[in-house]
């Protein structure tokens, strides 16, 4: 068995102003590192535009006409104060939920053990019908709900470890009892949501806040004890990672301390509980992460993390 990277160069083509830390910059840093011989054998595969019918599953026609509507012919144009769209946005974050999409049919049809896509733009802000914090598409709901309608999946669960709580997939999970939520994040800190009371309407949804200034023995404590005893319980079919590598300590946008180990770390971790309850099946997205220099190591240890569960 292999591990599938999944991209496409028009996730290069959504622009955004000038210094904005939602660079096309990120995802040439990763993709620089994953050149490396080390990830020679992963199956490289072209991320497709995602079809309607799987965005439909999370976001209403509405919506999706409202994105189309405001993809400016040139320059940018803003969606909230965060959020920017160019002219090469619409197909950027089509391929970024189309890479979930595809992730998932090569994991689930056995032709890769596990796989990452390596898109952008994020995806775990964005809310049923409201594009926020840099995302347009819950790339990683899009791909859960696919599993669970495409499949007959009845258990799916998604593990974030962005800095930021994924407010969006939890907006878009909430009222999926087949869905499992489950996220560490600084708190407080953009964007205010992800209060342990926030439970899911079948208490499926786990927050774990984390304090500015944790470092990795917080963060791996958080996840072992509050967790994956709950992921282990909900016994999940399918796992998906919202991979943000912004807990690093070099980050710019959050203070907690992370590095590249602990992202390494909690990826085996993870694999650990799909090989109990999953046959070893992950789909992994990336979220934040930007400090180019962390944002690279951070990416290639998460990947090696991966290969190394797949051969």
């Amino acid at each position: 068995m292999v591990t599938a990277i999944i991209t496409h160069p028009d996730c290069f083509g959504h622009e955004t102003p000038a210094g904005h830390p939602e660079r096309t910059a990120r995802l040439k840093s990763v993709a620089k590192v994953l050149e490396d011989p080390q990830f020679a054998e992963a199956l490289r595969v072209s991320a497709p535009i995602c079809p309607d019918a799987c965005i439909r599953r999370a976001h209403p026609d509405r919506y999706v006409a409202k994105i189309r509507e405001s993809i400016p012919a040139s320059g940018n144009a803003s969606l909230d104060p965060d959020t920017h769209a160019s002219a090469g946005t619409l197909n950027a974050a089509l391929r970024a939920a189309g890479a979930n999409v595809e992730a998932v049919d090569l994991v689930l049809t056995g032709r890769a053990k596990n796989a990452f896509a390596a898109v952008r733009p994020p995806g775990h802000h964005a809310e049923a019908e409201r594009a926020m914090g840099f995302c347009f598409f819950g790339n990683a709901a899009i791909g859960a709900l696919h599993a669970l309608e495409h499949y007959g999946l009845q258990r799916v669960a998604v593990i974030d470890f962005d800095v930021h709580h994924g407010n969006g997939s939890s907006d878009l999970l909430w009222n999926e009892p087949r869905a499992m939520f489950a996220s560490t994040h600084q708190f407080p800190l953009y964007p205010g949501t992800g209060d342990a009371s926030e439970t899911g309407a079948f208490d499926q949804i786990v927050n774990v806040p984390l304090p500015p200034g944790s470092d990795g023995s917080v963060f791996r404590q958080a996840m072992e004890n509050l967790i994956f005893p709950r992921v282990n319980e909900f016994m999940p079919e399918l796992i998906i990672i919202s991979a943000g590598f912004d807990a690093h300590r070099r980050d710019p946008l959050a203070s907690l301390n992370l590095d590249e180990r602990d992202f390494s770390w909690a990826t085996h971790a993870i694999c650990d509980i799909a090989d109990e309850h999953s046959k070893g099946r992950v789909v992994s997205t990336l979220e934040g992460g930007y400090d180019l220099v962390a944002l690279a190591a951070s990416t290639a240890e998460h990947v090696k993390a991966l290969m190394e569960r797949s051969r």
